[in-house]
């Protein structure tokens, strides 16, 4: 199995990449985390890789990172997850993000990700606590229904899925925070960019900083 490829990004495309190692091209598939961490084309890097044969289809997936790399492979021994939803989940959060979510039991977090429905993200909450030895780390039951209570209280104000699971994964809740709390430091993350509506209007967070 090759485990990973040095060499030079030659160019970018939808999904991956073109890799250049020793005059052969190599085409990746890759996460949008590996594809914002990587360096411009015309440069070189090393790609971990994970090689997917299923029936007459070989197919190359490309990370950033051996920590994501394991992620990834981790996902595709959950039941109802393949290379595109693994790669997904990948996309939606980094490795510490993902770990985050599963030792809070954020189900709603894992069942945002496109192609994955709720009972799919409890799967990959049981399976994937064993497999990245992270019951040890579990939190408590109320600081998880306090992640779980600002996350309702996010979308209720009319943040997508996915903003609200990039705030929430850059927070940490310590023992005692309440929900309003949570909400306040997950309204200052996301008032850091520009957010605008469909409509050209700036979002809530613009008009609370």
């Amino acid at each position: 199995m090759i485990g990973y490829l040095e060499g030079t990004l030659a160019a970018r495309r939808p999904g991956g990449l073109f890799l250049e190692v020793g005059g052969v091209g190599y085409r990746l598939s890759c996460s949008a985390t590996t594809l914002a961490t990587l360096p411009p084309a015309g440069e070189r890097c090393r790609v971990y890789t994970h090689l997917h044969v299923r029936e007459d289809v070989l197919a190359l997936y490309g990370f950033a990172s051996e920590a994501e790399q394991g992620i990834f492979e981790a996902l595709l021994g959950v039941s109802g997850v393949g290379p595109k939803v693994a790669l997904g989940v990948c996309s939606a959060f980094t490795p510490d993000t993902l770990r985050r979510a599963l030792v809070n039991d954020d189900v709603a977090a894992l069942a945002s990700v496109p192609g994955i429905g709720k009972r799919t993200a409890q799967r990959m909450v049981l399976d994937l606590k064993e497999k990245l030895a992270l019951p040890d780390l579990q939190v408590a039951g109320p600081a998880q229904g306090v992640t779980a209570g600002a996350r309702s209280a996010l979308e209720n104000l009319g943040y997508s899925p996915s903003e609200v699971r990039s705030a929430l994964g850059e927070l940490n809740p310590a023992p005692g925070e309440s929900v309003e709390d949570i909400v306040r430091a997950a309204l200052s993350a996301l008032a850091r960019p520009i957010v605008v509506s469909a409509d050209g209007d700036q979002a809530i967070a613009e008009q609370r900083s």
